[in-house]
């Protein structure tokens, strides 16, 4: 495996898709998933790339995918290389433990999200109206407090920027009364799993964002899931509310881009040797605590 990988360029392929962190290519009817060390921060792609980010996030989505096919099925057909076609091997080297061979769906176009606690834009729009995505919560809550029941809040999928957060009434417009009910039951069954199992873990799951597609004439949970690109991992024994928590992701980076006063606006700035190092750690010590296993 190489050591790290900000950019794939597999010749004998059509490249599908590239998105901040993911290379998406086509081979026949199925797509080839590579998740990059690109990391991006207030919607800008940074030029330091995170040593192992891509790894952990596939093999992170690999566990959960596992643990939730009772649930809903997944687009997932290998994330073993070994077990991928002929064509290609040639680029294993850069496909090893970061890609994820997949059927290619038809994707609802919403992000379906679980809030259990109030953080992020839920925190900014509560403040706001008292409300998150038209749901009326109880007044006097904290930053970061754990929520009565998880709520559902829906958004559009944005290709580039924030995605739009929208009622569940917005999302029925567009995908159909079915469809949102089945996808708001399918987002909290999952969501409550995971929750619990990673709670014994010590972690915290805030908040969570999938993406949905119809496959076969079924509905099929696709691209990463639970991995903390994806979700808000918090840990147990530091959790306080009533402000910002330590997280599994990308804390250092956005601190370091605060402390130097980045301007938000592309190109992003190369992070520190330390910086990049201490992101790494920090996904790396959430798939151990996760799986129980180190990817190292």
């Amino acid at each position: 495996m190489t050591d790290v990988c900000l950019q794939t360029d597999l010749k004998s392929l059509k490249l599908f898709r590239r998105g901040k962190v993911r290379d998406v290519y086509e081979f026949g009817d199925r797509l080839v998933m590579i998740a990059t060390d690109r990391i991006s921060a207030f919607d800008v792609v940074l030029p330091t790339p995170i040593r192992m980010k891509g790894a952990v996030l596939t093999q992170l989505s690999r566990f959960w995918f596992s643990m939730m096919t009772d649930i809903v099925p997944n687009h997932l057909i290998s994330a073993d290389v070994a077990e991928f076609p002929e064509a290609l091997q040639p680029y294993r080297d850069v496909l090893h433990l970061r890609s994820m061979l997949v059927d290619k769906a038809k994707i609802f176009p919403i992000e379906c999200v679980a809030r259990g606690y109030l953080a992020g834009s839920g925190w900014k729009e509560y403040q706001e109206s008292g409300a998150v995505c038209g749901i009326k919560l109880p007044r006097g809550l904290r930053e970061c407090d754990r929520l009565p029941e998880p709520v559902f809040t829906p958004a559009t999928k944005a290709e580039s920027g924030h995605d739009l957060n929208i009622s569940f009434e917005e999302m029925a417009k567009i995908v159909g009364s079915d469809a949102a009910e089945r996808l708001r039951d399918l987002t909290f069954r999952i969501y409550h799993r995971a929750a619990n199992y990673a709670h014994q873990r010590g972690i915290i799951i805030a908040d969570v964002k999938f993406e949905f597609g119809l496959h076969g004439g079924r509905v099929i949970v696709c691209d990463e899931i639970l991995t903390p690109d994806a979700s808000r991992f918090w840990p147990l024994a530091s959790y306080k509310p009533g402000g910002p928590q330590p997280s599994f992701d990308k804390q250092y980076v956005r601190d370091y881009l605060e402390e130097v006063r980045f301007n938000k606006q592309p190109p992003g700035p190369e992070l520190p040797e330390a910086v990049a190092r201490a992101t790494s750690e920090k996904y790396l010590e959430a798939y151990k605590l996760i799986t129980g296993s180190s990817l190292v």
